[in-house]
């Protein structure tokens, strides 16, 4: 096995394995925010959840639609055990609504959730569903040196 297709299998048993990722966001003045949401992902590059619109990482997404994105498996001692991501998040909205609260609602109910509609997620519910698309994927050596990998 390369090197590179050791990375690619590392960080994506770590997307496959874990339930949550942490999206740091920012504020029109670039104040920084933190938000750990529960999330399902789509060929390793889109990643959905459901936030309220009032929450402050969904109205700092509002304004600036940039954030990074790292999703830990605290079990593992190490940076091996995370990836880190660049991407640009959005509200779903129209059509594209189906598609990725079915991707979501499966993940769900895959770990014994409920499952999610289209209703759950439209005014005048509490949630929207938002989705991150990657542009960038990381891992750490174990000399804490960022290593690009491509999940492709």
């Amino acid at each position: 096995m390369t090197h590179q297709e050791e990375l690619h299998t590392i960080a994506r048993s770590i997307i496959d394995s874990n339930r949550y990722m942490t999206l740091a966001t920012a504020d029109e003045t670039g104040l920084p925010w933190v938000s750990p949401v529960w999330y399902a992902p789509a060929q390793y590059r889109e990643f959905f959840w459901v936030s309220r619109p009032q929450a402050r990482h969904s109205r700092n997404l509002a304004t600036r639609p940039q954030l990074a994105i790292v999703i830990f498996d605290s079990h593992h001692p190490g940076g091996w055990h995370a990836v880190y991501m660049s991407a640009v998040a959005e509200e779903v909205v129209g059509v594209d609504v189906d598609e990725g609260i079915e991707i979501f609602s499966r993940r769900s109910e895959a770990q014994e959730l409920r499952a999610w509609t289209r209703e759950d997620v439209r005014s005048p519910a509490r949630h929207r569903l938002y989705r991150a698309t990657a542009s960038e994927h990381f891992v750490l050596d174990p000399q804490d040196q960022r290593l690009p990998v491509s999940l492709e």
